[in-house]
């Protein structure tokens, strides 16, 4: 135990807390930090979060086995400070506790859960006694630096090894996944390794917003619930979340949409995934029949979504504010073929905006219109979206804007159209449960065909488009 800066009488009280609180996690986090004083003048302990610090010291009253504690949430509970406390009440009251934390990210658990920790470290009675590297928490003894430690380690399905091997017989193990629902079930069961060693003290906790119904953490609340204390944490019963927001979100999506479910109830989603557009959506679009007047002063764009050969087909999309016209598909094409149809539809459509995939060989396409002087834009389906909060990538989001247009849009009876357009699953990931599409090749691992003609309608969404500003992308006079 470090001596920097403390006499020995406040030595003496430190060890005598440390002791004190040993079995009572809720008693180390009341001792442990000046609560009402400066950085924490309006900081406390929430309910929520003392249940769990409960649960944990009941767990430790009648050790049995390794206590496991599951909870899903909704955003903005106070989940990492939780996380925090727990590490430091693990390490700071047994001697050579050892521990694996990981998250859903290396992102996650390096700016988020590991800066979070930073801070509370910072903040407690028990800073001297331990450093927080960018990877770990360690004894400032350096006789015990490698065995009284916990790592942070990001997952990788590729070296789930790298979590195994943790044992401690006899002494205290802390295992935290946080962001656990995009955890891989490896990893699960790897770090269940752990769970064997006799007379031990194993804690075995995991936070998260509840973004799949399936998987490891999804079993913590079904079949394997009789293993687990599990909690569900709607964000609405707790004081610190931002009610303006999560108002915002249950009007917007409604109270039974997977999105409020996910990010305000703490509940799981009702599948799975889902197809991002219903065939009712889809269906109903196909049915309406706008008059041109509705469409006729909006603006005229294209979007391309190019292949080369095999199966896939190039499609060019050509909207109108609300009304889509007959796609134009193309087999076997090279990227001099398709950039002259490209020219084609320029000439005839006079589109104020032609936006074109730049995945594969569709930078090819871009780079022939633009050595060709067309001002046209390209748009990379993995590239950050404008949405950050609610996307994962570019090509989510401009999925997202074409569902939303659907609902009032009038588009072509085109079987491939409708196929396409109710193919693609979506999932919650990230660190904020953002939007993410399916794969076109896991698309065909389920026996689907690549969806070119909804891509090339999702481009048109790539960007807003001045309404006001009709500057045509035909040829560039030089």
């Amino acid at each position: 135990m470090s001596k920097k800066g403390k006499s020995p009488r406040a030595l003496k009280d430190l060890a005598y807390i440390l002791a004190r609180t040993e079995k009572d996690p809720l008693l180390f986090v009341q001792a442990a930090f000046s609560w009402g004083q400066n950085e924490l003048k309006e900081h406390g302990i929430l309910d929520w979060q003392k249940e769990v610090l409960v649960n944990i010291r009941e767990g430790i009253i009648n050790l049995s086995e390794a206590v496991q504690i599951a909870v899903s949430s909704g955003h903005g509970i106070g989940k990492s400070a939780l996380v925090s406390w727990l590490i430091l009440w693990a390490i700071s009251t047994k001697a050579n506790t050892k521990g694996v934390i990981t998250a859903n990210t290396e992102h996650q658990l390096k700016s988020k859960t590991w800066a979070e920790l930073a801070k509370w470290h910072r903040l407690s009675i028990v800073e001297d006694m331990f450093e927080v590297s960018k990877t770990a928490i360690f004894s400032t003894d350096a006789r015990y630096e490698k065995t009284w430690r916990i790592d942070a380690i990001p997952w990788s399905e590729h070296r789930p090894e790298a979590f195994a091997g943790l044992h401690n017989q006899g002494g205290r193990i802390l295992i935290i996944f946080d962001e656990a629902s995009a955890i891989p079930d490896c990893i699960w069961e790897v770090a269940e390794g752990a769970m064997t060693d006799k007379n031990t003290e194993i804690f075995f906790l995991c936070f998260g917003n509840p973004t799949r119904s399936s998987g490891r953490f999804y079993e913590c609340f079904g079949r394997f619930r009789h293993r687990w204390i599990t909690k569900k944490i709607d964000s609405r019963t707790v004081p610190i979340t931002d009610k303006r927001q999560l108002n915002k979100w249950v009007a917007d999506y409604g109270l039974d949409s997977d999105f409020v479910k996910i990010r305000v109830l703490g509940e799981f989603p009702s599948g799975a995934s889902a197809s991002l557009i219903s065939r009712e959506s889809i269906n109903c679009a196909v049915e309406r029949v706008l008059d041109e007047s509705v469409y006729k002063s909006s603006p005229r764009i294209i979007g391309v979504d190019v292949a080369r050969f095999g199966e896939d087909k190039t499609v060019i999309a050509r909207r109108q504010g609300l009304k889509l016209y007959d796609l134009k598909k193309y087999s076997s094409l090279d990227t001099m073929e398709v950039a002259d149809e490209v020219i084609r539809e320029i000439s005839s459509f006079k589109p104020e905006a032609v936006f074109i995939d730049l995945g594969g060989v569709g930078a090819g396409v871009y780079d022939r219109l633009k050595w060709l002087n067309y001002n046209v834009i390209g748009v990379d389906f993995a590239g950050k979206p404008n949405r950050k909060d609610k996307y994962i990538n570019k090509r989510a989001e401009m999925w997202g804007e074409m569902a939303e247009w659907l609902k009032s849009a009038d588009i072509p009876n085109d079987t491939d159209l409708k196929e396409d357009l109710a193919g693609p699953q979506y999932y919650f990931r990230g660190d904020n449960a953002q939007i993410l599409l399916e794969k076109k090749q896991d698309m065909k691992k389920r026996g689907l065909a690549s969806p070119d003609c909804a891509d090339a309608l999702a481009l048109t969404f790539a960007a807003k488009v001045n309404e006001n500003k009709r500057e045509l992308p035909s040829k560039i006079l030089r």
